[in-house]
């Protein structure tokens, strides 16, 4: 290959051409950009350092009006209670009176109905003695081919929900 043959002869300038390109480039580099970066980055760093000072008396200054806030919050808590203490004890006393006439009638409406209820559960016991009266006579006609009398049937019943 003619390329590889000549290689010898061109080998030395062309080292000397990428030396030449690489310094150019290091020059450039380090004598043009590099100071601009570092620049760059110390200015940053200060303005960093302006922020994080800014920051941390900001903090203190929160930390300061928040301690106030509470302070006033805790007052302005403690007057709530005792008003509302005050509130208490006055509606306690006039609910009293008005749960002690309620509590009166919630009485006699109870009892009231209590005896409805004996009136009704006495009334419904009688049916349910009745159609189980009723109920026997048939099962015992069915399955025993027997006629009961009613009084007998009721009898029966009776006695044995009264056990």
């Amino acid at each position: 290959m003619p390329q590889l043959s000549q290689l010898s002869q061109v080998y030395l300038s062309q080292l000397l051409w990428l030396a030449v390109a690489l310094g150019f480039i290091f020059f450039v580099i380090a004598r043009g950009m590099v100071p601009k970066i570092q620049s760059t980055v110390e200015a940053r760093e200060k303005r960093i350092a302006g922020d994080l000072e800014a920051a941390q008396s900001a903090r203190a200054a929160a930390d300061e009006t928040e301690a106030a806030w509470r302070e006033r919050m805790d007052a302005a808590r403690a007057e709530a209670g005792r008003i509302a203490q005050e509130a208490k004890a006055e509606s306690g006393r006039d609910t009293e009176a008005k749960v002690k006439a309620a509590a009166e009638k919630m009485n006699a409406k109870v009892e009231s109905a209590q005896a409805s209820i004996r009136d009704a559960l006495a009334s419904a016991r009688s049916e349910i003695e009745a159609v189980a009266a009723e109920a026997t006579q048939e099962m015992v006609q069915r399955v025993a081919g027997l006629t009961i009398d009613k009084n007998e049937a009721a009898a029966a019943v009776k006695a044995e929900l009264n056990v």
